[in-house]
């Protein structure tokens, strides 16, 4: 794979983008380890826009995993702001924090977190049970989702009958289901052999062109490729934010079997 070559530094979306889904204004996270304090963020601030693909990188303990979880709303700042679709997570009560999460986000994690002895159907029909208002029709927009990632043939199979390709595809579908505006991946290619890996960002491509805000969190540069802008981080801070022509999968293989 070539490396895409990339632009300027830019910190703010290009004019092809949306107005930002994620907004960042020094944004701390401290955690206390014993009897000291651990700085996992420190004072970030980020604008990701609507229809951006961004994949967020960094070393073990860069903090990536800690923004992650923030934009999730999966935990709250200890100083500073993050509004996330118009709501700042830092004001809302556990309760509206899930339904920000049901609503808006889509999780695909690096373990697929499936049931083993359900079928992929019933996997992807699993957060239509946990929306309010409960939507009709909900095993129709399952199957859809499951169409969508190509598993039409497989909507009856438990995880067990399903290569690990085919299970992180489940995973994605159900991410899906509920028409989430920001699909948020943490290490999704992290279990996949070379080749699924590129088939997964493919699609995650695919998705990013349907007008879903993609964020990958991973620590693989040739994962990074995929995405229209690469934010590094290092001690708790951004330290590279640049957008870069994405890459868009290996070429086709010609007549005799080798790349054109």
């Amino acid at each position: 794979m070539e490396r895409a070559a990339p632009s300027d530094p830019a910190r703010e979306p290009s004019s092809a983008l949306g107005a930002p889904l994620i907004s960042a204004r020094e944004l701390t996270k401290i955690y206390r380890v014993g009897d000291q304090d651990l700085v996992a963020l420190d004072h970030v601030t980020l604008d990701i826009a609507a229809g951006d693909f961004v994949a967020i990188m960094g070393p073990s303990g860069s903090g990536k995993s800690t923004i992650m979880n923030l934009i999730g709303a999966l935990d709250v700042p200890t100083s500073g702001k993050l509004i996330l679709d118009g709501r700042d997570i830092g004001t809302l009560s556990v309760d509206e924090l899930a339904d920000l999460r049901n609503r808006t986000i889509g999780f695909v994690f690096q373990q697929f977190n499936l049931l083993p002895r359900t079928s992929a159907l019933e996997q992807v029909m699993l957060p239509l049970q946990y929306a309010n208002p409960r939507p009709e029709g909900s095993e129709t927009m399952a199957r859809k989702r499951l169409e969508q990632v190509g598993l039409q043939h497989r909507m009856d199979h438990t995880p067990r009958q399903l290569s690990g390709g085919q299970q992180q595809r489940v995973a994605i579908a159900r991410a899906l289901v509920n028409n989430p505006k920001l699909l948020l991946a943490d290490e999704p290619t992290g279990a996949l052999d070379s080749r699924t890996s590129e088939e997964i960002m493919q699609l995650f491509a695919e998705l990013n062109r349907e007008g879903i805000t993609v964020v990958v969190v991973t620590h693989e540069p040739e994962i990074a490729l995929w995405a229209g802008r690469r934010i590094t981080f290092r001690d708790g801070r951004i330290v590279d934010d640049i957008r870069q022509t994405p890459y868009t999968g290996s070429p086709a293989p010609g007549p005799d079997g080798a790349a054109p």
